[in-house]
């Protein structure tokens, strides 16, 4: 298989109190963007990690050509998540995955393929997005960074294995990257 993507929906949004993944914004909700954006960019796979409010997210992504995987464990935090992506992804043997967060609003597939263009380019095993002085997602790793992200604990994201690596990473200028949706 190609390249895979995985994007993050879990969470329980208590800081906004209503699900951001089924905020409205441009016309559709953020996880819906989000998944169409994986979609039609380079990635061949895309799973959507679900969790807290799962049944009501389910009916956004029915038409979609995604695999849906639901998060029982959400509470413990993002690391569960990636946890859940990648046990899932692992068994189609990716050349490498995008890791996303449904609330950026920004991310289109032309980010995601600069992503991966880059990985191909350089070589690098990480592609993380750059915005201000930040290294995070969306971003590409490579298989050898995948049991890695599948041991991260608690409330520990991708961030965290982007800054154990700082030799194995390029980086993709997004600067839109900063805007995600935490609070009203």
């Amino acid at each position: 298989m190609g390249i895979g993507a995985i994007v993050l929906a879990a969470g329980g949004s208590f800081r906004l109190g209503t699900p951001k993944q089924l905020v409205t914004f441009r016309g559709e909700t953020l996880v819906r963007q989000a998944v169409k954006a994986a979609l039609e960019s380079v990635c061949d796979r895309v799973i959507v990690v679900v969790g807290s409010r799962a049944s009501e997210m389910r009916p956004e992504l029915n038409d979609l050509p995604v695999v849906v995987v639901e998060n029982k464990d959400w509470q413990s935090g993002i690391s569960s998540s990636i946890r859940s992506g990648i046990e899932e992804m692992i068994s189609s043997e990716p050349e490498g995955l995008v890791i996303m967060l449904c609330d950026q609003p920004f991310v289109t597939a032309r980010v995601l393929n600069e992503l991966v263009n880059t990985h191909h380019k350089t070589g690098r095993a990480i592609v993380a997005s750059t915005y201000g002085t930040t290294r995070g997602v969306p971003a590409f790793f490579a298989p050898e960074l995948f049991t890695e992200l599948a041991s991260l604990t608690k409330d520990e994201g991708a961030r965290r294995i982007i800054a154990s690596h700082p030799g194995k990473v390029a980086t993709v200028e997004f600067p839109h990257g900063a805007i995600d949706i935490d609070t009203p």
